[in-house]
Formats: structure tokens, sequence, C-alpha cells
């Protein structure tokens, strides 16, 4: 079954510098092997094309049921820098959350 990442899922992000911090939570456990299968490094540099320039390396927190992804030059410079209307990168967690995903039995 296919879903928008959003109804099974939540993000947090945070910012360092000009590097965004996405951490993504499942509203049930149950659905974290499906996170880890389906949300890639790879699907989310793709889904995030055009914000993410730099590197994207994904951390993978199983007793948390929790994958963190940390996105480099994806804050235009960052906070003190940029002319962005987000410089802090909330939005590209909502982004994050729009990726479509397949679900398992």
């Amino acid at each position: 079954m296919r879903v928008m990442l959003h109804e099974v899922a939540h993000c947090r992000a945070g910012d360092k510098g000009d590097t965004s911090i996405l951490s993504l939570f499942p509203f049930d456990d149950r659905h974290f092997a499906d996170l880890e299968r389906e949300v890639t490094t790879e699907r989310v540099r793709e889904h995030l094309a055009g914000q993410v320039r730099g590197e994207v390396v994904r951390y993978v927190l199983p007793k948390l049921c929790a994958l963190q992804f940390r996105c480099r030059q994806a804050l235009d410079g960052g906070v003190t820098t940029s002319l962005a209307l987000d410089t802090h990168g909330k939005g590209m967690s909502s982004r994050l959350l729009a990726m479509e995903i397949e679900l398992s039995g």
C-alpha cells in the first residue's frame, strides 16, 4: 500500500550553519522497518533536490525507532547569512513528509 510519509510519521528539523538535520519518527513503531527500507539517502536527496546541494547522510537509530538525515549545503549559507524565507529549514521537514512510500502488509 502506498501512502504519504506524513500519514505514518512525523519529522523534526534542526540546523547548524548551512546544515539541516531532519529526524524522522513513525507514529507507530511497527512502521519503522518500512521507513528504514523506503526512506533511503538516495530517495531523500532526490526528493529534496534543488534545496539540498551537498551530502546527505542517514543515521539509523533502531532503539528510538528513528532515522536522522544530515543534509549539507541545504540552508543557503545558514541562518545568519541567508536571505531565504525559511533559513532554519523547518519547511524542509514538511517537504520530506510529502514523500510517498510503500508500506508492507
